[in-house]
Protein backbone atom coordinates (compact mmCIF):
# COMPACT_ATOMS: atom_id res chain seq x y z
CA UNK A 1 0.00 0.00 0.00
CA UNK A 2 1.65 3.71 -1.22
CA UNK A 3 2.51 5.50 1.99
CA UNK A 4 -0.33 8.43 1.23
CA UNK A 5 -3.16 5.40 1.72
CA UNK A 6 -1.49 3.70 4.48
CA UNK A 7 -1.74 7.19 6.41
CA UNK A 8 -5.12 7.88 5.44
CA UNK A 9 -5.86 4.08 6.89
CA UNK A 10 -4.23 4.93 9.90
CA UNK A 11 -6.72 8.15 10.09
CA UNK A 12 -10.17 6.20 9.57
CA UNK A 13 -9.16 3.59 11.89
CA UNK A 14 -7.86 6.54 14.63
CA UNK A 15 -11.29 7.68 14.04
CA UNK A 16 -13.23 4.68 14.81
CA UNK A 17 -13.76 3.62 11.10
CA UNK A 18 -13.66 -0.28 9.89
CA UNK A 19 -13.44 0.84 6.46
CA UNK A 20 -10.23 -0.25 4.31
CA UNK A 21 -8.16 1.49 1.41
CA UNK A 22 -8.81 -0.25 -1.98
CA UNK A 23 -5.93 0.19 -4.34
CA UNK A 24 -7.20 0.28 -8.23
CA UNK A 25 -5.68 -1.07 -11.36
CA UNK A 26 -6.82 2.02 -13.31
CA UNK A 27 -6.83 5.60 -12.13
CA UNK A 28 -9.39 6.58 -10.61
CA UNK A 29 -8.42 10.28 -10.77
CA UNK A 30 -11.87 11.59 -12.18
CA UNK A 31 -15.22 10.52 -10.65
CA UNK A 32 -15.84 8.57 -13.73
CA UNK A 33 -12.54 6.85 -13.56
CA UNK A 34 -13.92 5.15 -10.04
CA UNK A 35 -17.32 4.76 -10.65
CA UNK A 36 -16.15 2.45 -13.44
CA UNK A 37 -13.61 0.84 -11.37
CA UNK A 38 -16.11 0.53 -8.58
CA UNK A 39 -19.04 -0.69 -10.66
CA UNK A 40 -20.93 2.64 -8.78
CA UNK A 41 -23.02 5.45 -9.51
CA UNK A 42 -20.51 8.65 -10.23
CA UNK A 43 -22.91 10.29 -8.32
CA UNK A 44 -21.51 7.92 -4.73
CA UNK A 45 -18.02 9.15 -5.47
CA UNK A 46 -17.27 12.44 -2.92
CA UNK A 47 -14.91 14.33 -5.10
CA UNK A 48 -12.33 16.27 -3.06
CA UNK A 49 -11.33 19.52 -4.95
CA UNK A 50 -9.89 22.40 -4.26
CA UNK A 51 -10.59 25.73 -4.61
CA UNK A 52 -9.41 29.26 -3.78
CA UNK A 53 -11.78 31.48 -1.45
CA UNK A 54 -10.73 35.28 -1.62
CA UNK A 55 -7.52 33.94 -1.77
CA UNK A 56 -7.17 30.94 1.11
CA UNK A 57 -7.71 27.13 0.11
CA UNK A 58 -10.84 25.52 1.33
CA UNK A 59 -11.62 22.06 -0.12
CA UNK A 60 -15.04 21.01 -1.42
CA UNK A 61 -16.10 17.47 -1.22
CA UNK A 62 -18.72 16.66 -4.10
CA UNK A 63 -20.89 14.31 -5.46
CA UNK A 64 -18.88 12.87 -8.96
CA UNK A 65 -22.11 13.66 -10.62
CA UNK A 66 -21.83 17.82 -10.09
CA UNK A 67 -20.23 20.61 -11.56
CA UNK A 68 -19.60 23.30 -8.54
CA UNK A 69 -21.15 25.96 -9.30
CA UNK A 70 -18.34 28.80 -7.94
CA UNK A 71 -20.98 31.66 -7.66
CA UNK A 72 -23.62 29.78 -5.49
CA UNK A 73 -20.73 28.53 -3.19
CA UNK A 74 -19.68 31.92 -2.51
CA UNK A 75 -22.51 33.50 -1.73
CA UNK A 76 -23.45 30.30 0.77
CA UNK A 77 -20.06 30.70 2.43
CA UNK A 78 -19.79 34.24 2.41
CA UNK A 79 -17.02 34.56 -0.18
CA UNK A 80 -15.66 37.68 -2.48
CA UNK A 81 -14.95 34.57 -5.21
CA UNK A 82 -13.76 31.75 -5.33
CA UNK A 83 -11.66 30.01 -7.85
CA UNK A 84 -9.90 26.61 -9.11
CA UNK A 85 -6.53 26.25 -7.64
CA UNK A 86 -4.11 25.25 -9.42
CA UNK A 87 -1.85 21.93 -8.68
CA UNK A 88 0.86 23.39 -7.30
CA UNK A 89 -1.42 25.06 -4.15
CA UNK A 90 -3.77 21.29 -3.77
CA UNK A 91 -0.47 19.67 -3.23
CA UNK A 92 0.88 22.55 -0.96
CA UNK A 93 -2.79 22.93 0.72
CA UNK A 94 -3.45 19.05 1.09
CA UNK A 95 0.08 17.39 0.64
CA UNK A 96 -1.59 14.90 -2.22
CA UNK A 97 -1.85 15.40 -6.16
CA UNK A 98 -4.96 16.06 -8.05
CA UNK A 99 -7.06 12.82 -8.64
CA UNK A 100 -5.73 11.83 -5.07
CA UNK A 101 -6.57 14.26 -2.28
CA UNK A 102 -8.37 12.76 0.37
CA UNK A 103 -10.88 14.66 2.43
CA UNK A 104 -8.32 13.70 5.39
CA UNK A 105 -4.98 13.63 6.26
CA UNK A 106 -3.57 16.97 5.00
CA UNK A 107 -0.60 18.83 6.85
CA UNK A 108 -2.92 21.36 8.32
CA UNK A 109 -6.48 21.90 8.56
CA UNK A 110 -8.08 22.87 5.23
CA UNK A 111 -11.92 24.33 6.08
CA UNK A 112 -13.50 21.51 4.16
CA UNK A 113 -17.15 21.80 2.62
CA UNK A 114 -19.82 18.58 1.84
CA UNK A 115 -22.26 18.60 -0.71
CA UNK A 116 -25.40 17.96 0.92
CA UNK A 117 -26.36 15.51 -2.37
CA UNK A 118 -23.88 13.03 -0.99
CA UNK A 119 -26.55 12.35 1.48
CA UNK A 120 -28.46 10.03 -1.15
CA UNK A 121 -25.91 7.48 -1.55
CA UNK A 122 -25.93 4.85 0.96
CA UNK A 123 -22.06 4.43 -0.09
CA UNK A 124 -19.65 6.68 -0.92
CA UNK A 125 -16.00 6.37 -1.99
CA UNK A 126 -13.56 9.02 -1.94
CA UNK A 127 -9.92 9.12 -2.87
CA UNK A 128 -7.21 7.64 -0.23
CA UNK A 129 -4.27 9.87 -0.85
CA UNK A 130 -3.24 8.51 -4.61
CA UNK A 131 -5.08 8.72 -8.05
CA UNK A 132 -5.23 4.83 -7.82
CA UNK A 133 -6.78 4.62 -4.30
CA UNK A 134 -10.16 4.92 -2.69
CA UNK A 135 -11.86 4.39 0.69
CA UNK A 136 -16.12 3.55 1.34
CA UNK A 137 -17.65 5.86 3.99
CA UNK A 138 -21.06 6.65 4.85
CA UNK A 139 -22.02 10.46 4.53
CA UNK A 140 -22.32 11.58 8.47
CA UNK A 141 -18.70 9.66 8.90
CA UNK A 142 -17.47 11.48 5.78
CA UNK A 143 -18.92 14.73 7.25
CA UNK A 144 -17.54 13.92 10.76
CA UNK A 145 -14.18 13.14 10.01
CA UNK A 146 -13.39 15.49 8.15
CA UNK A 147 -15.45 18.51 9.68
CA UNK A 148 -17.44 19.69 6.53
CA UNK A 149 -19.94 21.72 6.93
CA UNK A 150 -23.21 21.14 4.72
CA UNK A 151 -23.76 22.98 1.46
CA UNK A 152 -25.18 22.83 -1.74
CA UNK A 153 -23.07 22.91 -4.84
CA UNK A 154 -24.69 22.96 -7.71
CA UNK A 155 -28.52 24.72 -8.47
CA UNK A 156 -31.72 22.06 -8.95
CA UNK A 157 -34.49 23.26 -11.76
Amino acid sequence: MHPSSAKILDLLTAAGLHSRVRTLADSARTAAEAAAALDCEVGAIASSLVFLADGEPILVLTSGSHRVDTDLLARQIGARAITRADAARVREATGQPIGGVAPVGHPAPVTTYIDVELKKHGELWAAAGTPHSVFEIAYDDLRRIANATEVTVEEHA
